[in-house]
């Protein structure tokens, strides 16, 4: 599985980015979607995830501000940032999950940086 994200770059406080993550290769099988992120100094910490029977989970500093979404249709998993602010600054994972018979499979991007800053 191969994942490619984009969408990062820098915005000023209150902005909004939307983050794209496109899979590629033996998808089959891949159940969760989600993101992660790494400021510096920090360890990496879920943004958000979701499943496929729709479930979504979102870490508590970025919920009501931060959405995420899918388009099966071209393997894709999306995050709206909005209301950004200077502590969203980080490189963000796009992370894909194949879980399931007591194992799970976990694929990484390369990570895109987001910057909040004035």
């Amino acid at each position: 599985v191969q994942l490619q994200a984009s969408g990062g770059g820098l915005v000023q406080p209150g902005g909004s980015l939307r983050l794209s993550c496109a899979a590629s290769g033996s998808i089959s099988g891949i159940n969760v979607m989600g993101w992660y992120r790494q400021a510096p100094g920090k360890q990496r910490e879920l943004v958000a995830d979701i499943g496929s029977g729709g479930s979504r989970d979102y870490g508590d500093s970025v919920k009501d501000r931060f959405a995420i979404s899918t388009d099966n249709a071209k393997n894709t998993v999306y995050l709206q940032m909005n209301s950004l602010k200077p502590e969203d600054t980080a490189v963000y994972y796009c992370n894909m999950k194949r879980v399931g018979f007591g194992r799970t499979y976990e694929f990484w991007g390369q990570g895109t940086l987001v910057t909040v800053s004035s």
